[in-house]
């Protein structure tokens, strides 16, 4: 779906939309299972140029590799979002750019349109969490055996002794 500006100048338009998984474009680690489903409101701001806000609510449900074990991760997006779009302005200057406070929350756009694909793609990728895993006590894997400690025990972690520290067990 593409928001229009034209269209926007005239009124805001609601939307309420499900993506099946694959046509929005995320990581390659990250899976879609199921619908993307997003409803919501996209209006032009008056009083400003050309700067668009998308609100709404987005819920999916994705999969990923545990970052501890490699086991298949469930991760669910079911929250609000409100998105703020300015124009791109082209300036010669190759040098720094000033942001104002509150700028950078603001994305931006070219030509007269805004998608709402990239909008969404957007908000569920910095909604995943830094650290994804399959459960809160998730013991990853053994660094020696690549063992999944949630599955067995190895014993590799009580052998290992690293062998620069073994002059201090002599000072006792």
């Amino acid at each position: 779906m593409i928001f229009s500006l034209s269209e926007l100048e005239h009124h805001p338009i609601l939307f309420d939309v499900t993506y099946a998984p694959g046509e929005i474009g995320f990581s390659e680690e990250l899976r879609q299972k199921g619908g993307l489903h997003a409803a919501g409101k996209a209006e032009l701001l008056r009083n400003t140029l050309g700067e668009v806000r998308i609100r709404g609510h987005v819920k999916v449900e994705l999969e990923t590799d545990c970052d501890r074990c490699l086991e298949p991760a469930a991760i669910g997006v079911d929250n609000d979002f409100d998105l703020f779009y300015r124009p791109v302005v082209k300036t010669s200057s190759h040098g720094e750019v000033h942001l104002e406070e509150g700028e950078i929350d603001i994305s931006f756009y070219e030509g007269d349109s805004v998608g709402l694909r990239d909008a969404l793609r957007e908000h569920v990728l910095l909604s995943v969490p830094m650290q994804k895993v399959c459960r809160e006590g998730c013991k990853g894997l053994c660094p020696e055996c690549g063992a999944n400690l949630n599955e067995k025990s190895c014993g590799c972690a009580a052998q290992r002794v690293d062998p620069r520290l073994t002059a201090l067990k002599d000072l006792s």
